[in-house]
């Protein structure tokens, strides 16, 4: 794909500022994620001193599992607030701000490369897949991981919720896939010049205290605080907290289970 295309399909101008909003309350759930983090390296396996790339890191905290199990943790974010949050949590790694569709990398540099619920943030899924590839060593890992089952994630509500005040996808971007269906992450990551190896689920739950905390949290992915405006905010969250009531536990706080699917690949 010619550099043109991807700076015109590029994700970060996009998403970036949004992500920035409160880096604070996103960690509250970034922070959750770590079964998720170590389904994957069960089975792609993560030696000392090997170089990992995290697409999507956020504020760090997969960067963080890879420091603590002595590889090179190396990390890019659309967002500046993101990556700043991120340097600080973890000032040994290589944190840079980017564009996922045009990696600041040379090739073949990781010896595995993730993107955690971030590859449907591009634009052009298969421009950031392709990147994703030409900067993983030959035959190296790439996982990609996304939403399950629509009926399976208990966040399907808060997404119904969110989705009117996102930017919408420019009018000549490719479609935006389902990517929950089966084989559709197959066919992307075999389009990108990928080996699709093996393809798995799993499930695991966010855990609030209270209502507030769940508001905070919820209101923090993309930036839904700042698309919505302050004078809509918390019209938005009660919406939410209202949304996810069948979750309240009887103590007031809240379990949200979602399911995941993932895609291992080697390039």
């Amino acid at each position: 794909m010619a550099i043109d295309s991807i700076t015109k399909f590029g994700s970060a101008s996009r998403w970036g500022p949004l992500w920035g909003a409160r880096p604070e309350d996103w960690a509250l759930s970034e922070d959750q994620q770590l079964p998720t983090y170590e389904a994957a390296l069960e089975r792609v396996g993560l030696d000392r001193g090997q170089r990992v790339l995290d697409i999507g890191c956020g504020v760090g905290s997969f960067l963080r599992l890879v420091s603590k199990r002595g590889a090179d943790p190396v990390g890019l974010d659309a967002s500046e607030e993101l990556v700043a949050l991120a340097r600080r949590r973890l000032p040994e790694a290589d944190i840079r701000l980017g564009e996922m569709e045009r990696l600041p990398f040379g090739d073949d540099e990781f010896d595995l490369v993730t993107g955690f619920n971030a590859f449907f943030f591009a634009t052009d899924i298969v421009a950031a897949l392709r990147e994703a590839g030409r900067v993983a060593r030959p035959g190296a890992p790439v996982v990609i991981q996304v939403w399950g089952s629509h009926e399976r994630c208990s966040l399907e509500a808060v997404k119904v919720i969110a989705r009117p005040y996102f930017p919408p996808r420019p009018a000549d971007a490719p479609p935006d896939p389902d990517l929950s269906q089966p084989g559709a992450l197959e066919s992307l990551a075999t389009e990108a010049g990928l080996r699709p190896v093996e393809a798995f689920t799993s499930s695991w739950a966010f855990s609030f205290p209270d209502s507030d905390a769940l508001g905070r949290a919820m209101l923090a992915p993309a930036g839904l605080a700042l698309a919505v405006g302050p004078e809509r905010e918390e019209a938005v969250k009660a919406a939410i907290v209202d949304g996810l009531a069948s979750y309240r536990l009887d103590d007031g706080s809240y379990r949200l289970e979602n399911e995941y699917r993932y895609l291992i690949a080697r390039s």
